[in-house]
């Protein structure tokens, strides 16, 4: 109930704020919700440039013209063409006699621009096929990952791994029988976040919903050890940034690994509240010696991992991830194969069963993507996140405080409801402000404190059929919100001298 008013909400805000726009004189805003691409320009925003263009912060036109194709926005010779004025000095007198002549030109400086520009995004229609296109890549690593999975539970693996981490997994899931599948899966599924195994851990992750569906006696309704699965997924705990560590090697950055430290407590610290808000509302007991031991042996691998780490060049992080993430990937399917060699199974009868069932997954996911994914959708183009984050520029701005970190704020407002999103916008963030820039930086930070939230809902819950999420929505969202302020204060203590 609670996913289907949010749902809802989604929709109806969306709509509320393009015909504000519409209204305000945006006459295309209909057509870029409906039918609208991402890489089509907007032709109902053209854009000016007056005066020096070293001043207003590009080096010629040129470089003014290519920075708004990168948007998608148009640059125009005529002033009368234009909907935007851009200047160096917009006090001006030529510029307040344009703006005269014009009462429908907006005039800004360079950084005001930079803080107006925003990527579009694709329409309803193009999200549609998006969904069906991502669902269709799945479609082989579902296959894939379940398969062996398949190889692994005949083979008895599965039930090895549940009974290894069965003392701590039975006090946060006190609802499953010891040794029962679906810990092994939960096992599978967190090992492959811990290393940034997207492609893994969603197999992974749905199997182990699947397993847990068994023993959920009401199928339409989420259980609690499927809200804390979810919960702790979601909160993306991942040992090595390593996709942010790349995009700020590629923009050039100083030191493209001076965000690993602040990710990876970041991220702890959003798993760790995760685990602490669902206990509390499950009445689970988190002070146990078993789960403290369990706690802190994984902080302590994580101190020590953090402190290797700092010591490598970019490279170096990349290599060892590289390694470590790939390497138990493959030595996990030759100890599955070994396995199930030993115990003498039909291996390949086994891959086959399980890789049918990821294709039947994948294809069942279709109709909860794509209502999850077109209600983003109508948030991103109807503008109603300019309008949250220039409302909280304000708010900020009027209390006196530093605003600094809402120009990275963007990232963690669509990282709930879109991994792809979220890192085009941190990408954007750190073009924008530059990579070693305090917004830059907090992006990147923000970016590998949570996982998306909404698509996780969609996809997880979409396997299984629940229909009821009960207070997993909340939850999860909860988490993020510590998540992103745990963000900002280590973005201020590593870099806000910047």
């Amino acid at each position: 109930m609670a996913l289907s008013r949010i749902w809802s909400a989604f929709i109806i805000i969306a709509i509320v704020v393009a015909a504000f726009k519409s209204f305000s004189g945006d006459e295309k805003i209909y057509n870029r919700m409906v039918v609208g691409k991402a890489d089509e320009p907007y032709d109902s925003v053209h854009y000016v440039l007056i005066g020096s263009p070293e001043k207003a912060g590009f080096g010629s036109r040129e470089s003014f013209s290519k920075f708004l194709g990168g948007y998608g926005y148009n640059l125009k010779d005529s002033v009368q063409q234009a909907t935007v004025l851009v200047t160096d000095n917009e006090n001006a007198d030529s510029v307040q006699i344009l703006k005269a002549a014009n009462p429908n030109l907006s005039v800004y400086t360079y950084r005001s621009v930079q803080n107006k520009l925003v990527r579009k995004a694709d329409g309803i229609i193009e999200t549609c096929k998006s969904a069906v296109t991502i669902a269709i890549g799945l479609i082989g690593i579902m296959a894939l990952f379940m398969g062996f999975m398949s190889i692994a539970e005949r083979a008895g693996g599965v039930r090895l791994l549940s009974r290894i981490i069965g003392p701590f997994f039975s006090r946060i899931f006190p609802d499953i029988p010891k040794g029962h599948p679906s810990m092994g899966h939960m096992v599978m599924n967190f090992s492959a976040n811990l290393l940034g195994l997207d492609n893994a851990a969603t197999p992974f992750g749905i199997k182990a919903m699947e397993s847990l569906q068994e023993l959920n006696p009401d199928k339409s309704r989420a259980s609690n050890a499927q809200i804390m699965f979810l919960c702790l997924h979601a909160s993306g705990l991942t040992l090595i940034p390593v996709s942010i560590i790349a995009a700020r090697a590629a923009l050039k950055a100083q030191s493209p690994t001076d965000i690993f430290v602040p990710c990876m407590i970041a991220t702890f610290v959003a798993t760790i509240a995760a685990m602490f808000i669902v206990s509390f509302k499950q009445k689970i007991n988190v002070f146990q010696p078993v789960i403290l031991a369990w706690v802190g042996g994984l902080s302590a691998i994580i101190a020590i991992l953090v402190i290797y780490l700092s010591r490598l060049s970019t490279e170096g992080v990349q290599s060892f991830s590289g390694v470590l993430s790939n390497g138990l990937i493959l030595l996990i399917f030759l100890l599955i194969i070994i396995g199930a060699v030993y115990k003498k199974i039909n291996v390949f009868d086994a891959f086959i069963d399980g890789a049918k069932g990821g294709f039947e997954t994948s294809v069942r996911i279709i109709p909860y993507l794509v209502g999850m994914l077109v209600a983003i959708s109508m948030l991103r183009t109807s503008g109603t996140f300019d309008v949250i984050i220039n409302g909280m520029k304000a708010l900020f701005g009027a209390l006196g405080t530093d605003t600094r970190f809402v120009d990275g704020l963007p990232t963690a407002l669509i990282k709930p409801l879109s991994g792809s999103g979220a890192r085009g916008m941190m990408i954007d963030t750190m073009k924008t402000f530059g990579p070693d820039s305090f917004a830059g930086r907090l992006a990147c930070v923000l970016q590998g404190s949570s996982d998306t939230t909404f698509y996780v809902i969609a996809v997880y819950f979409g396997a299984v059929a629940v229909k009821d999420t009960r207070y997993s929505v909340g939850a999860m969202l909860l988490a993020d919100l510590v998540g992103i302020i745990t963000s900002i204060i280590l973005a201020y203590m590593f870099f806000g001298s910047v």
